[in-house]
């Protein structure tokens, strides 16, 4: 039963646990730090704070007690015997001592003062009661007996002796060995409590000093350690934010062109294929048009009417021709596609003239009019830019003219924000879009070519009428 709870206990304890170290990882460095540091810098500053008090306590304790033993041993030294060889205090130097230690400065400190003799008998008291008894030496006086100077203060609240706890002051007890002057033995210990009002006040200032010194110390320690972590962890904090910016940003970019390059790619094989097309359907005009005039020019140069010299002249006159009027139509369709495939001279002409002149070039084949409309032309477009606007203005304007009937045709360049837009329509009866045939080369060359800068191609083939839009953004297309 008991190892079934501790098996449940164990796991919470242990999720619990990496869910705090996870909340902590998830913390900024610097609110870590001042909370560690915080932490590690308060106990440090308790233990230095209570180990350098209890040094200066130690010390200040030793030496006011050396102070008070010299001062008393030097009252009271010449009117002891010989210790070495006296076992007891006569009454003549017990008057003397009674005198001595009750009267003047040195009666007003003392509360308490014992003369002790190596075997625990305590020789003067300047209580009666305790003069000539016996008792086993303490540590402070063996420590005495030894040549070493003791001494241990005691407030008010640690006093143990019923006389110590009726005077409720505090005492400094003190432990000093009196020496045979010629020889520094040790012959008698002096014990004496000394009323230690302003050895308190002393110690209680000094702690105060102490702790107040560790304290500043490690605050101030602590301030600047956190000032130059927070200011680095804010460095930190910019340089990630920084970074995480780049990197949604090459982010961004490694997804864009990832879709340009699969629309590069659909684009070229697109285009490839546009391009055999293209071909065929050249092969095909030039079979059927020029091709098909050529062939009957060239059967009628071997007829009996060119090649006979009795056929009448007037019938040979005849024949040639005809034979002139087919190479001239040949000739005549074979310059109109030319036309078609060649493009004027548009690298260094402006938008204005480019749309003037593929509008010009269209009257002159089909005869129809076309309206054109200006609004604010860019200044700069790059080659590749004003192919694509010259082919579209030309293919819209050949499918208007084609299944339009050519009425109503206009061509409008305008201006929508930072893009340039291109539009040719006319006012014929439309066509369903839906219902153009994969072969038809017009509309897909036209949404590949524009696609290919950059831009975007637009039908809307309700009737009445049918309008072509395109456009391009006036910064990419400057800068292709």
């Amino acid at each position: 039963m008991c190892r079934q709870r501790i098996e449940r206990t164990s796991p919470r304890f242990v999720v619990r646990a990496k869910n705090l170290i996870t909340r902590w990882n998830a913390q900024p460095l610097a609110k870590q730090f001042l909370t560690a540091g915080g932490i590690v810098a308060t106990v440090a500053m308790l233990v230095v704070g209570a180990f350098v008090t209890s040094l200066i306590e130690e010390a200040v304790t030793r030496n006011s007690a050396a102070t008070t033993a010299l001062y008393v041993d030097s009252v009271i030294a010449p009117l002891l015997p010989d210790m070495q060889t006296t076992e007891v205090l006569d009454d003549t130097v017990s008057r003397a001592l009674d005198e001595t230690l009750g009267q003047g400065a040195l009666g007003n400190r003392l509360l308490a003062f014992r003369l002790w003799r190596a075997d625990g008998t305590i020789l003067y008291a300047n209580e009666e009661a305790m003069v000539g008894k016996q008792f086993e030496l303490s540590p402070e006086l063996q420590a005495a007996f030894d040549g070493q100077v003791g001494a241990q203060f005691k407030p008010v609240d640690e006093l143990d002796d019923e006389t110590e706890r009726a005077a409720s002051k505090p005492l400094l007890e003190i432990y000093n060995p009196v020496l045979q002057p010629w020889s520094g033995q040790v012959v008698a210990v002096s014990e004496f409590h000394e009323i230690a009002h302003d050895f308190e006040l002393s110690l209680h200032r000094a702690r105060l000093l102490t702790w107040l010194a560790v304290a500043g110390f490690t605050l101030a320690f602590f301030i600047v350690l956190s000032a130059i972590v927070m200011r680095g962890g804010r460095t930190i904090e910019k340089q990630r934010l920084a970074l995480k910016q780049r990197i949604d940003e090459l982010s961004a970019l490694l997804s864009q062109n990832e879709t340009l390059r699969g629309r590069l790619q659909q684009a070229s094989q697109r285009t490839t294929a546009l391009n055999e097309q293209m071909l065929r359907r050249i092969g095909a005009d030039l079979h059927d048009g020029p091709a098909q005039l050529l062939a009957y020019a060239s059967l009628r140069l071997d007829s009996d009417a060119v090649m006979n010299p009795l056929v009448p002249t007037e019938k040979r006159e005849r024949e040639i021709a005809s034979i002139k009027a087919s190479l001239d139509e040949a000739m005549h369709e074979i310059r109109t596609l030319c036309n078609g495939l060649v493009l004027p001279q548009i690298e260094t002409a402006s938008l204005p003239e480019i749309l003037e002149r593929c509008i010009h070039a269209h009257k002159q084949r089909t005869g129809s009019a076309v309206d054109l409309s200006l609004s604010r032309p860019p200044d700069r477009l790059s080659p590749s830019a004003k192919i694509c606007i010259y082919r579209f203005v030309q293919e819209a304007l050949n499918n208007a003219y084609r299944h339009g009937g050519g009425v109503g045709q206009r061509v409008v360049q305008s201006i929508d924000g930072d893009r340039i837009r291109i539009e040719v329509a006319d006012g014929g009866p439309g066509f369903d879009p839906n219902k153009v045939t994969p072969t038809s080369l017009g509309l897909a060359g036209l949404r590949e070519r524009i696609e290919s800068l950059g831009g975007t191609f637009e039908l809307n083939a309700a009737a009445p009428g049918t309008v072509v839009r395109m456009s391009l953004g006036i910064e990419e297309i400057a800068q292709i």
